[in-house]
């Protein structure tokens, strides 16, 4: 069940200290793990993960619903899509 609260994802991974493709790689697997409009949080420090990610998710359908950047760290919410 999705939270009511937009901002909450249904489940976070943290990827940092893992570089392309396992980002990308790790945010597939737990996606597929999710149900049609539940939301994952992934928190990645490569740089090239913004571009990696974005562009998976765009390729796949799903919706980027947010970006943010915390010092070194990125900070993805993806809503499952299909």
């Amino acid at each position: 069940m999705s939270n009511a609260n937009n901002e909450i994802p249904d489940k976070t991974i943290d990827v940092r200290g893992l570089f392309c493709p396992e980002p990308v790689f790790r945010t597939k697997l737990e996606l597929e793990k999710l149900h049609i409009g539940e939301k994952i949080k992934i928190v990645a420090d490569d740089p090239a993960s913004e571009e990696d990610i974005s562009r998976w998710v765009n390729r796949n359908g799903h919706e980027l619903v947010s970006v943010k950047k915390a010092d070194n760290d990125l900070e993805f919410v993806i809503k499952k899509a299909k």
